[in-house]
């Protein structure tokens, strides 16, 4: 814009565009409301006062004018929206932009998932940054579609939207010297771009030299304590509260005037019935307001600690010059959102989006790769087996020894034992590999639940209480391209096409909330003791303790390795 016509606007106060009246601005610099209009010229904030002139004035008595949320840590695909889907269900909410990880698509697609990202997202009312993946694959304990090396990330790395580095959750790799995993953050560092970091627990020595490279955030923290250290060390702590991860209570106490520039709530995994029914950052808001944080100090940690930590300029408050990305509330502690302008433009009222246009791109091409002859049976070869222990509500699983349940020299399922055989079956280069092992705790009684949802590779995995209903579950999921099923006596029950990767939807929130909340009612008719989809999703991750299964194998996490299923 005309920098000289701005001035003449804003010392005239005339020839607005925009002129927000009578409200309250929330002022992030010194934490006070203010009683002023906000004169606002195409896109940008041009002054703060009374007497403006313009174009469209809009009412706002007895409301605040607030920054838009900016949610500084995310995974799109978990949402299993694609992002103008994603527009939909967040702008209300009031979040207008996010800081995402691809690299769920990355480990299916690898660059072409990013593009598609990143071309999808392009002219949304919702800004869409991208850090990108830095764990593709993450381990070599598994089959992933993809494997992106330095040299691979330098072309996006000029888009101004990618803003860095994404998690690196190979920590062991950082402090041992990895030459790979180095590279991908000295290729950053040379294009002064940021490193997001991934390092649960990690303390000491180690988290000092983890540090020593340049990562300077980090989104997993469980314990006061924990975070303190590595706050202490000059690290952005991300305060999550997710659909499976929940920490912000537990790290509020960390929040303070002092250090809340250093401070920001994130949702990292956020899925669809969640966004739906409790919403996104402004459920995040509420919930630290309500055990006792100041608003003021809640709000900063998703307007200007976001902005400042990834360098968006002139975002993140309310000043001349800065971007009119604006949310009206009707409370500042219920934070009831009534109006969203993302530009400048009106974008949500009354709670209701207003339409608007998607970016027209071409859906990813992707099928799944999957062999017809695929063996289930699991020939008895010792006395104990190793089984996937699910904790209840937490990611973490356990390994346990049972003695097999055999029939015919074959170790089965044992639903009365509440002992699942479980399957993950590589989808991306048709190499025929299936890991077979055991589960308990996910409970079902009848059928088979399969899904092509399983951090990080993203391969189909596949849980059941007999051989036929699992291959069924596999063939439906090789029809549809990728999704999540339900099946009992080789009939589906319930399910959702993911034809995006085997991923993502390309249905509205509403329907895909639906079809995910009709999978899960059936499941617990069926007998499972929780949500059987997020579980199903982390039991092919191998970088979580202490046992997995991967199309290779079981997973050892403690020993980062494989293991055999049986034992004597």
């Amino acid at each position: 814009m005309n920098v000289r016509k701005m001035i003449n606007a804003a010392l005239k106060k005339e020839a607005m565009d925009l002129v927000l009246k009578g409200g309250k601005v929330l002022n992030l610099f010194t934490h006070e409301l203010i009683p002023a209009d906000l004169a606002i010229l195409k896109d940008t904030i041009v002054g703060i006062g009374q007497d403006y002139v313009g174009k469209q004035t809009i009412d706002v008595s007895d409301q605040i004018i607030c920054p838009g949320f900016i949610d500084a840590h995310v995974h799109l695909e978990s949402t299993l929206l694609t992002p103008w889907e994603l527009a939909k269900a967040v702008l209300p909410c009031g979040t207008t932009a996010m800081i995402c990880d691809p690299h769920e698509i990355a480990n299916v697609l690898g660059i072409d998932g990013i593009k598609f990202i990143l071309e999808s997202s392009q002219n949304l009312p919702l800004d869409i940054f991208i850090m990108l993946p830095s764990c593709v694959p993450a381990t070599h304990l598994e089959t992933s579609g993809a494997k992106l090396e330095a040299k691979d990330l330098v072309g996006l790395l000029e888009n101004p939207r990618v803003l860095g580095l994404a998690e690196v959750m190979n920590f062991p790799g950082v402090i041992t010297g990895h030459t790979q995993v180095l590279n991908k953050i000295l290729l950053a560092k040379n294009y002064d771009k940021l490193v997001d970091g991934h390092a649960p627990s990690l303390t000491g020595a180690e988290l000092q030299a983890y540090c020593l490279t340049g990562i300077d955030s980090d989104h997993e923290c469980t314990t006061l304590k924990e975070a303190k250290e590595k706050l202490s060390l000059g690290m952005y702590i991300m305060l999550r509260e997710g659909s499976s991860e929940h920490n912000l209570v537990d790290l509020l106490p960390l929040v303070n005037p002092s250090t809340v520039k250093r401070c920001m709530l994130v949702s990292d995994d956020k899925h669809p019935h969640d966004l739906l029914t409790q919403g996104h950052l402004d459920h995040g808001l509420r919930l630290s307001i309500e055990h006792g944080l100041n608003p003021m100090l809640a709000i900063e940690m998703v307007t200007l600690s976001p902005a400042h930590r990834f360098g968006l300029k002139n975002q993140g408050a309310i000043a001349p010059g800065y971007k009119a990305d604006l949310v009206i509330l009707n409370d500042l502690r219920q934070i009831k959102i009534d109006k969203v302008f993302t530009k400048g433009k009106l974008v949500v009222d009354q709670g209701q989006v207003l339409d608007f246009k998607p970016n027209q791109c071409t859906l990813p091409k992707h099928s799944l790769k999957i062999k017809t002859d695929l063996n289930f049976k699991i020939p008895v070869q010792g006395k104990y087996i190793r089984v996937i222990q699910v904790v209840p509500r937490q990611i973490l699983t356990k390994t346990k020894i049972l003695e097999p349940t055999i029939k015919d020299g074959m170790a089965v399922a044992d639903p009365e034992r509440d002992l699942l055989k479980l399957a993950v079956i590589e989808r991306h280069k048709g190499t025929g590999n299936v890991g077979l092992g055991f589960v308990q705790g996910l409970g079902l009684k009848k059928g088979a639940i399969a899904s092509t949802v399983s951090h990080d590779s993203h391969n189909l995995i596949v849980a059941g209480t007999n051989d036929s209903d699992l291959e069924f579950s596999v063939k439906t999921l090789t029809d549809w391209g990728g999704g999540f099923v339900l099946v009992k006596d080789g009939r589906i029950l319930a399910g959702l096409k993911l034809p995006i990767a085997g991923l993502m939807s390309d249905e509205p929130l509403l329907e895909v909330s639906n079809k995910v909340k009709q999978i899960e009612k059936m499941a617990f008719k069926l007998g499972a003791k929780q949500n059987p989809l997020m579980v199903l999703s982390f039991l092919a991750l191998p970088v979580i303790p202490s046992l997995r299964l991967t199309d290779k194998g079981l997973v050892d996490v403690d020993k980062f390795t494989l293991v055999d299923l049986f034992l004597n």
